[in-house]
């Protein structure tokens, strides 16, 4: 009984997401036509008169050093020391996905789905901020991409649900067997590997719509 409720839930909850899936699309449609800027080829395109309004914003470079928090220096190098952890991890996962995924059977993630630079399209920052947007859409991207390949790679080989719950599990994490459940570990485990093929599809679609 609890195990049907549960899937009731789940049922309506993937039904309420696309629902808001939706109505996001909806309002981000809204938002280019209230600041006036289109979307072609990962191009972000603004009108004259909206850049222009842009540039008025703008806080120039040595005006924005001079008013910086003398912390937000100091910790400058600190933010950006860990620059080269993120490359390595990027190139670490994307060679493991590369390599391994094929032989799993497993569809690649698409890296450029997760990693958007469109910040500096924004007039309004000047280099200092459009470099620091850079940075931060690189490194959150990034951890978002490598959430997908692991998730993947979980479901593959380990689709087992934690015994406590952590806060934010990954997408594909309902789905998983439930802790302690012996016999359909043996018996979904193949069912789930065999699903992971329909995310490809589901990538196909989002690309049409």
């Amino acid at each position: 009984m609890a195990k049907a409720r549960l899937d009731d839930i789940l049922e309506r909850m993937h039904a309420l997401q696309a629902e808001l899936e939706g109505e996001i699309e909806r309002l981000i449609a809204e938002k280019r036509q209230l600041f006036h800027f289109t979307v072609e080829r990962g191009k972000v395109r603004f009108e004259d008169a909206m850049k222009a309004l842009q540039k008025r914003h703008r806080v120039g470079v040595w005006t924005y050093l001079k008013s910086a928090r003398i912390s937000h220096v100091l910790t400058a190098p600190v933010i950006y020391g860990i620059a080269p952890a993120f490359v390595l991890l990027d190139i670490a996962v994307s060679l493991y996905q590369v390599i391994c995924f094929p032989v799993y059977g497993i569809p690649r993630v698409r890296r450029s789905d997760y990693i958007v630079f469109d910040r500096h399209y924004l007039s309004y920052l000047n280099a200092i901020e459009k470099f620091n947007c850079l940075y931060c859409a690189y490194g959150n991207g990034l951890l978002e991409y490598l959430r997908e390949v692991t998730a993947r790679t979980e479901q593959y080989w380990c689709p087992i649900k934690h015994a406590m719950r952590t806060p934010d599990p990954h997408r594909l994490a309902d789905n998983f067997i439930d802790y302690g459940d012996a016999e359909s570990y043996r018996a979904r485990l193949d069912e789930l590997r065999k699903d992971l093929a329909s995310l490809e599809e589901e990538r196909r679609r989002a690309d049409t719509e």
